[in-house]
């Protein structure tokens, strides 16, 4: 049965915000919200945790999985970035952004594209996500909620619950924060190349 938490979208208790992050660091997988919709996710290296979430959403292979940061301090450990590529991030995160790079050693080869070898790098522009991973002490491994068969994301804490109650540890009820996933950009190319349009704007991206 998964533990439900209420934690205040502006103002996140550290009490709840700690429970969280045992939680994930003992192998657990969670959802949470984020500045785009809610998003499920464990920690790094579980490779448990990560193949429920891959039968959960039933993803295959080729899925881009995403690493939820705290900011862009860990960006060289998992992502290989050159300066042009750094200040697009550095003007585009906190915010609804996923960017596709190319990934180093440090990052599990279960959770790369098995032909591109990418990853997916997120920071996302919301409290309970940011104090989460900043007391889970690396970025999580993150994907979002988006049920098989359905083309949008959960959004309703509660519905959520009701939904996968015997299928993670914990939800966090963050209040409503969107029902658009995020933008997702790919830069492994010689431009930025739009994947999917969510809710961040590209217009200063992609020219």
């Amino acid at each position: 049965m998964a533990q439900f938490f209420q934690i205040h979208p502006d103002n996140p208790q550290g009490r709840l915000i700690s429970q969280a992050a045992d939680i994930v660091t003992s192998g657990g997988v969670i959802v949470y919200p984020t500045d785009s919709a809610y998003a499920i996710g464990c920690r790094l290296g579980e490779k448990l945790a990560v193949e429920r979430i891959r039968a959960l959403r039933q993803l295959d292979k080729n899925h881009n999985f995403t690493l939820m940061c705290r900011d862009l301090s860990e960006l060289a450990t998992y992502a290989k970035v050159d300066n042009q590529m750094f200040r697009l991030l550095k003007n585009h995160t906190p915010g609804s952004y996923t960017f596709i790079m190319p990934a180093t050693a440090e990052v599990p080869r279960r959770l790369i594209h098995p032909k591109r070898k990418t990853i997916g790098i997120r920071v996302p522009d919301n409290p309970i996500a940011l104090e989460l991973i900043e007391a889970v002490g690396e970025p999580l491994m993150s994907c979002s909620l988006i049920m098989p068969g359905d083309t949008q994301p959960l959004t309703d804490p509660y519905d959520i619950r009701d939904t996968l109650e015997h299928q993670v540890e914990l939800v966090i009820d963050g209040g409503f924060c969107g029902m658009e996933a995020t933008t997702v950009i790919d830069l492994t190319g010689d431009e930025p190349e739009l994947i999917r349009q969510g809710c961040g704007a590209t217009d200063e991206i992609l020219g």
